[in-house]
């Protein structure tokens, strides 16, 4: 699901959802002081948006690897379909649980119930054989007891519930997953969410007690009639079989043979070795495209890939040029003979040949097939008589929804026959040499100056649209006011509907200012507090999830930073710019620094001729790793319609930067280099008035 573009995270949710180790995992690194986030995320599903689809795949293939060795480092077989089923059961139960009593948050049931037995992981994975003996042996919860003492119930409580409170959820899942074992006379004065899953755990099959005390148990804390149990019970277990039957996991019952290990199971488990196996195979290659600087680099490390990872040395490669629409051969091997098909160019609009139909249908497609045998065309006849074999496979390469060119193997019949066993992995390394070839042309196209727009034109044009903007920013508006009378007094809440007028009011200056252009300009200058104000701007890239969880933030600023005169709005322009600048660099995530500073004695040669050094300055610095700026963008920075983002982007950010800076009385610089991305520095003075 995580390689395919078309799916969408609630497609992951829902298989994450059903496994305890997988669902730890998610939840712990969305806990980490790397997201920083504001408000408690309680479930599955959000924490799945925050992360990603690279971050989610990347934690299933590091689990898929340590359970391969954990199967090798444990010979015992810790009864996983018991405790996957019991853990699902939990949490279902829970959830219905949850939604009966009407509890507020439904979703943190489902996962506190599906966590509650985390400890007896960690146990079995990390401590001695003793405790791995103790948890294959005992089928129920009350044989664990018997086999290891009440003390290890609680041990495995404490483990888990020590494990959760690492994560700070704001939540009371760690005190849920710590009394799960505890007396119902102790349980009786609990906060609900204790209350659920000890409920939750009770009503298990694997719980071992008779169906009618389970039943008193959970009148006794919740008052349920017992038709109600019944549903609930009924409703879990018709739950847990459609997951397991949907997942292709067979489940026997509590009576049956329960832990046993089927012959399925075993090959399952083989296929999975094999598939991590395969990926840990690609990565080297993977790296060498990553690290590769230019086209050549990149189709020589596919020529080593194939030859080193598959075995085929008989390759051929043609790249789509979009101009002409044609399929270019292009060798970089170092079989001179390959190079005729430097000549070779294939229409693709015509869509007759195997490569443009490949490209065209995105399906890899063969000579060997016996409609193609009847029927070949004539360049498809000379490739195959070029690489001196029985026929061709044809791998398209696209990403992002563009054409990027065909990977064309020259193959024995024979072993085109017994290539269905890599050509899951064959169609991986295709896909990266198609990612690594797309950023490839984004990195080297060329800057594009966009036509300036007529003078009048403009600003008819500018006064229509501050014109039609202000109205719906009213009715924004004032629906806010509403809006903030029906919430709660809650700080938060209120905090945020403040941050949103704020921004409505930049816009609308902003519109003002685009319908009055013709006017002389007024510049409202107050004591501003830089701290503040960038901290702010940061909070709301976050919170809007412009900064994206691949983005980490780095903030340093100067506690003492004295307060600048300057207009409010005009300086949010200036940091939201230079901010999304930074993050639209780093498309596949990085590190973002920003720091503030008070220099007494300014000495930049670079920004001395604008400052005045004896009255002290502020510095403001925003940083980013990405790739950096092309020389022929760095020498006309600052001037408008100039940008390398290609369509979509007008290219007066920077301009509209560099004026505001200048009218503020302040400088702006920047520095490249390759290693270290874009560096933006803006010093603004410190007047006398404002010292004192």
């Amino acid at each position: 699901l995580c390689n395919d573009e078309e799916s969408k995270i609630k497609d992951i949710s829902q298989i994450i959802s059903t496994d305890t180790s997988l669902s730890a995992k998610v939840m712990s690194m969305v806990s980490s002081s790397n997201y920083e986030l504001s408000q408690k995320v309680p479930d599955i599903d959000k924490a799945l948006i925050i992360l990603g689809k690279n971050a989610i795949k990347n934690i299933v293939i590091s689990s898929s690897g340590t359970q391969i060795f954990i199967k090798e480092k444990n010979d015992s077989v810790f009864g996983l379909k018991v405790f996957w089923r019991h853990s699902l059961m939990c949490a279902i139960l829970s959830k219905l649980i949850a939604k009966k009593i009407l509890y507020a948050s439904p979703d943190e049931a489902f996962l506190a119930g599906l966590l509650h037995d985390i400890g007896k992981l960690v146990l079995w994975t990390n401590f001695p054989r003793k405790d791995a003996d103790i948890l294959t042996s005992s089928k129920y919860e009350q044989d664990l007891i018997v086999a290891g003492g009440a003390s290890h119930c609680t041990k495995h409580c404490e483990v888990g519930a020590r494990l959760i409170k690492r994560w700070n959820l704001q939540s009371f899942m760690t005190d849920a997953v710590f009394y799960h074992h505890e007396s119902l006379d102790r349980i009786k004065d609990a906060s609900p969410l204790v209350k659920i899953i000890y409920v939750g755990n009770v009503l298990c099959p694997e719980t071992n007690k008779e169906m009618a005390d389970k039943f008193g148990i959970a009148k006794n804390i919740f008052g349920f009639e017992l038709s109600e149990l019944e549903a609930i019970t009924l409703q879990a277990e018709e739950e847990v079989n459609q997951i397991a039957q949907s997942l292709d996991i067979d489940i026997d019952t509590i009576d049956g043979s329960g832990s046993a290990v089927s012959e399925k199971d075993y090959k399952k488990q083989e296929c999975l070795v094999k598939e991590v196996k395969d990926i840990a195979l690609l990565q080297g290659t993977l790296q060498n495209l990553l690290g590769a600087h230019d086209e050549d680099s990149i189709l020589k490390v596919v020529h080593q890939g194939l030859d080193i990872l598959f075995d085929i040395k008989h390759v051929l490669i043609f790249l789509y040029e979009s101009e002409r629409n044609i399929l270019l051969g292009k060798n970089v091997s170092a079989n001179k003979q390959y190079n005729l098909i430097n000549e070779v160019r294939i229409p693709l609009q015509k869509g007759k040949s195997l490569l443009a139909k490949s490209l065209l249908q995105g399906n890899p497609l063969d000579s060997f097939s016996d409609s193609v045998k009847d029927d070949p065309t004539i360049v498809d006849e000379q490739l195959i008589r070029l690489v001196e074999k029985d026929g061709i496979l044809c791998l398209p390469m696209a990403a992002y929804k563009q054409y990027l060119g065909v990977i064309v193997l020259g193959l024995e019949e024979v072993r085109y026959s017994n290539l269905s066993e890599v050509k899951k992995r064959l169609l991986m390394f295709t896909k990266q040499v198609a990612l690594a070839l797309h950023a490839n042309y984004v990195r080297q196209s060329k800057v594009k100056v966009i036509e300036p727009v007529c003078p009048s034109t403009t600003s008819t044009i500018a006064r229509k649209v501050a014109h039609d903007v202000n109205t719906p920013l009213s009715i924004i508006k004032n629906y806010l006011a509403v809006l903030r009378g029906r919430l709660p007094e809650d700080e938060s809440f209120q905090e945020k509907i403040r941050i949103i007028n704020d921004e409505i009011n930049g816009v609308s200056v902003l519109m003002r200012e685009l319908f009055d252009s013709s006017k002389p300009e007024t510049q409202s200058n107050n004591p501003l507090d830089l701290n503040s104000l960038l901290s702010n701007q940061i909070r709301i890239f976050q919170e809007s999830l412009m900064l994206g969880p691949n983005i980490n933030t780095h903030l340093k600023l100067e506690p003492s930073l004295p307060m600048v005169l300057a207009d409010k709005n005009k300086m949010k322009q200036i940091f939201s710019n230079l901010i999304m600048n930074a993050v639209e660099a780093m498309p596949r995530g990085g590190n973002l620094y920003i720091s503030t500073r008070y220099v007494s004695n300014y000495s930049d040669a670079e920004m001395k001729s604008s400052a005045d050094s004896t009255q002290g300055h502020l510095q403001i610095s925003i940083r980013d790793d990405g790739p950096g700026i092309v020389d022929t963008v760095k020498s006309r920075l600052f001037e408008p319609n100039v940008t390398s983002k290609g369509v979509g982007h007008a290219g007066i950010g920077l301009s509209t930067v560099y004026s505001n800076v200048k009218e503020l009385k302040g400088t702006i610089a920047c520095e490249n280099d390759d290693k270290i991305g874009a560096s933006f520095k803006i010093v603004f003075p410190i007047t006398q008035d404002q010292q004192s």
